[in-house]
């Protein structure tokens, strides 16, 4: 019997998971892109790669990935996670923000880009389906790809990062006509009416409407209510459990009213990013993208024919640079017109000038319909994936467009953070919302200075949230939400928490993470202070202490003592007890 039987895909992903663990941190260490890296992987352990020598060479079976679509089902997770957290990141402010650019940019690129494109396949002497399909597939840009190179360099909320987005959003909507397009078509060639195609077009668009805005209508009225009930800190499972139920239940909602799966994982990320638990989930969610989304690369890695790319060489160059370049010429002279910046607007159209995974998948459904020959199809699949390829060396050559254009290129944004927090250099994080915390709060408004604050009781931060104060639900003392938080430009953290062992261990870790953060910790009594000295807090105010020594002020001025004799006899006392 074979021991793997009962495990389907267990050999590719054991594969994957090697690639992952053990080859990525070398090339990391000399700094080649996530991107680049699982494509080349995908295409060397593919069955166009390593596969090609499997059937004379048996042993290369266990490093080869024969068939990809098991792969490619977990794969596509990787895609919906991603959305998910882009809309944790978001809210709904800043998604309005954004709508000049995803309807007005958005949507001129994708139908001017989409029509020249047709334009050049009717010169070629294509029909006008195959010009339509394949003019509005290349259009579309690769949501993966652009939004993992944005994040590797820290740009996801610069100005490059937001207008790429806003592009890349109208894209991933558009893909929902798209498709009735693709269905209406595959009906003509059938035999119906075209009033009866038109009658369907506007029915589904209604239906997609609909669908929308009673998920967003079901999140408000169902996903709050049930995150409130799980503990961050003491349900942790629970809490990652739920996280994926909305994520991935959301998007068989979209999936299930025809839309696009990723918006459905996008509009679920876009609901949880106006409450507390946003960064919370985006803890939860964050392992599970990163590998999903490797996959995802490496399977599309796996779809390149190196001998058909050999035997087309130039034609596969020149197309998938000609499309490169129409696609960034479009979307610069756009992005100019609309007021962006000469070195933004360049690079922002280098990042977008590929074909997308959307492309892969709607040239893949016209080749199944009949739409597009054999040939064009698999032509314009290679085309489409090369593309992919091509994008980490063209975001280079933006990145040193933008620097010569306009000098340093913006990685920070314009003072606010995508997940809605202060950017400032002088935000400071509170542990801890008691009486204490809450405290330390209002002296931080008095004096104008911008703070959030961090509590573990899921009831207390949702009342202060609701309150319209700063303050999300979580465990103070893990670093990967600090680092959320953007604790590395943050001035100060205070740890203001009841527990001993808790401050404790939030001093510790965040110590180790971030030695360079000064942590002002509140004590318990002298024993406990010098803990967290010991574990590396910069200040220690042992509440003990300081409450004896505002009572003893408070007697020696009964005494008529002199303000400044007390003040020196306070610090002699407090010297000592340090």
């Amino acid at each position: 019997m074979d021991a793997h039987a009962g495990l389907p895909h267990l050999q590719p992903l054991l594969l994957f998971l090697a690639i992952a663990g053990l080859v990525m941190p070398l090339l990391a260490r000399a700094r080649v892109s996530q991107v680049v890296a699982f494509l080349c992987a995908g295409a060397l352990v593919g069955p166009y790669g390593l596969g090609r020598l499997a059937a004379d060479q048996p042993w290369l079976g266990a490093l080869t990935i024969a068939d990809g679509e098991g792969v490619r089902g977990l794969a596509e997770l990787g895609v919906m996670f991603m959305l998910f957290v882009i809309g944790l990141e978001l809210s709904a402010r800043q998604l309005w923000s954004l709508r000049r650019w995803v309807l007005g940019v958005g949507s001129a690129q994708w139908l001017g880009t989409g029509a020249l494109i047709a334009g050049i396949a009717l010169a070629f002497g294509h029909g006008h389906e195959t010009a339509l399909v394949l003019g509005l597939g290349l259009a579309m840009s690769s949501t993966a790809v652009v939004m993992q190179l944005l994040g590797e360099s820290g740009q996801t909320r610069s100005t490059v990062g937001r207008t790429s987005f806003a592009v890349l959003l109208l894209q991933d909507i558009a893909v929902v006509p798209l498709l009735i397009l693709l269905g209406l078509m595959t009906a003509a060639g059938a035999g119906g009416t075209a009033s009866g195609f038109a009658w369907l077009l506007l029915t589904a668009l209604a239906k997609a409407a609909l669908a929308v805005a009673l998920i967003l209508l079901l999140g408000r009225l169902v996903l709050t209510p049930l995150f409130r009930r799980v503990s961050v800190t003491t349900q942790a499972d629970s809490f990652m459990a739920l996280t994926l139920l909305a994520a991935l239940g959301v998007a068989a909602l979209t999936g299930s009213a025809g839309l696009s799966m990723a918006l459905g994982a996008f509009l679920a990320g876009l609901m949880l990013s106006e409450t507390e638990y946003r960064h919370a989930a985006l803890q939860a969610i964050e392992p599970f993208k990163g590998l999903l989304m490797g996959l995802f690369f490496v399977s599309v890695g796996m779809s390149l024919d190196l001998v058909t790319v050999a035997a087309d060489a130039l034609w596969l160059a020149g197309s998938v640079i000609g499309l490169y370049a129409l696609k960034s010429a479009v979307l610069f002279a756009l992005f100019r017109l609309f007021g962006l910046a000469r070195g933004d607007a360049a690079e922002a159209a280098l990042l977008l000038g590929q074909a997308g995974e959307f492309a892969l998948i709607v040239i893949g459904i016209a080749l199944s319909a009949g739409l597009l020959d054999a040939r064009t199809g698999n032509f314009m699949l290679l085309v489409a994936t090369l593309s992919m390829f091509m994008t980490p060396l063209a975001a280079k050559a933006g990145g040193a467009l933008h620097r010569r254009f306009d000098g340093a290129a913006d990685t920070a944004g314009d003072g606010a953070t995508a997940q809605g927090l202060p950017e400032r250099e002088d935000v400071v994080i509170i542990a801890g919302f008691g009486r204490v915390g809450q405290r330390v709060a209002r002296v931080l408004d008095r004096a104008g200075l911008p703070w959030v604050a961090i509590e573990r009781h899921v009831a207390a931060a949702a009342r202060h949230h609701a309150a319209g104060r700063t303050v999300i639900v979580g465990d103070a003392g893990s670093p990967s939400l600090l680092h959320h938080l953007g604790a590395g430009r943050a001035r100060a953290l205070v740890v203001t928490m009841d527990d001993p062992a808790a401050a404790r261990h939030v001093v510790h870790s965040l110590h180790s993470e971030f030695p360079a953060l000064p942590l002002i910790a509140r004590a318990r009594d002298g024993a406990h202070a010098a803990e967290l000295r010991a574990a590396g807090a910069s200040e220690v105010i042992p509440e003990a202490l300081e409450a004896a020594l505002q009572l003893g002020d408070h007697v020696l001025a009964q005494l008529d003592v002199s303000p400044a004799q007390r003040s020196e006899l306070i610090d002699a006392e407090r010297r000592s007890a340090d």
